[in-house]
C-alpha cells in the first residue's frame, strides 16, 4: 500500500553568514544594504541601544521629505542610520549581541512583486524582511514575509528566499543554509 505524500510545508530560510568580518564591512562601511529600510536595530556592547527606524514626519518639512526621497515611507532608509549604527559597533571589542530588521521600500516591494509575477498586490503585503542576529559569535540571517491578508499561497515566500540568496551571492557574501 502506498503512503500518501504530505505536501511540504515551506519554512522561511535561515542562513549562517560565514565570513562575519567581511559581512560587517559590507553592512556598516559599504552601501550593500542602503536601499533597504531599517525597521529596528538593537545593539548590546558596553550598554544596550535600541533604534526605531520609524520616520518621524514632524522632524521634516514636506519639501524636505520630497527632497530626501522620504515621502511615502514609514521607515528611514538604512543609509540614513548606517553612520549611527557604525559608531555604536566600531571599536576593539565586538558587541555581544545585535539585531537588524530590514524591509523593502514600497517601490522595491512593488517592483519585486511585478518581477516575480506574484498574484499578490502591494496592498496585500505588510513587508518583505531580512533579519540579522549576531549572538554567541554566530551571525544568522533569516527571511520573512508579513501579509495583511490570509493566504495559504507560499509562492512569494519561496521567491523572496531565492531573491535574498541571489542578493547575497551577487555581493559575494558567503553563507550556509541551516
Amino acid at each position: 500500500m502506498r503512503r500518501k505524500r504530505r505536501p511540504k510545508r515551506r519554512v522561511m530560510i535561515a542562513l549562517n553568514i560565514l565570513e562575519i568580518k567581511d559581512f560587517m564591512n559590507k553592512l556598516l562601511c559599504g552601501d550593500t544594504f542602503d536601499h533597504f529600510l531599517l525597521r529596528e536595530a538593537a545593539i548590546t556592547g558596553s550598554a544596550a541601544w535600541s533604534l526605531d527606524g520609524a520616520l518621524n514626519r514632524g522632524f521634516y518639512s514636506e519639501d524636505e521629505l520630497e527632497q530626501e526621497g522620504l515621502a511615502g515611507l514609514s521607515y528611514l532608509p538604512f543609509s540614513a542610520l548606517r553612520p549611527q549604527c557604525f559608531a555604536l559597533i566600531r571599536g576593539k571589542r565586538t558587541p555581544s549581541y545585535f539585531k537588524f530588521v530590514f524591509l523593502l521600500s514600497p517601490s522595491n516591494l512593488a517592483r519585486t512583486l511585478a518581477q516575480t509575477r506574484s498574484s499578490f498586490s502591494p496592498s496585500d503585503i505588510t513587508g518583505l524582511f531580512i533579519n540579522l542576529r549576531f549572538q554567541d559569535g554566530t551571525l544568522l540571517l533569516t527571511t520573512g514575509v508579513s501579509y495583511r491578508i490570509f493566504s495559504t499561497d507560499k509562492s512569494l515566500e519561496q521567491e523572496w528566499d531565492s531573491l535574498v540568496k541571489r542578493f547575497l551571492k551577487s555581493h559575494e557574501i558567503s553563507f550556509s543554509e541551516l
